[in-house]
């Protein structure tokens, strides 16, 4: 259980890793405070494709597995 999880998290790590390289999480929308020594951001349009992307996904899995 805990090797299916460890990689799990490796997949979602480098998901997450190569869609930061291809520029998602710098959407329009998205709040960036940058300060001298300091960075805030807010990736409130990024969560919210996120979700829905998540949300259609696993009504079609759910809806394939049934």
């Amino acid at each position: 259980m805990l090797v299916l999880l460890g990689c799990a998290l490796v997949l979602a790590g480098l998901a997450v890793w190569a869609a930061s390289a291809l520029g998602f999480g710098r959407l329009p929308g998205d709040i960036v405070i940058d300060r001298p020594h300091v960075r805030i951001a807010f990736p409130i349009v990024t969560s919210i494709v996120v979700s829905i992307v998540l949300t259609v996904a696993l009504n079609i899995a759910l809806r394939l597995w049934r």
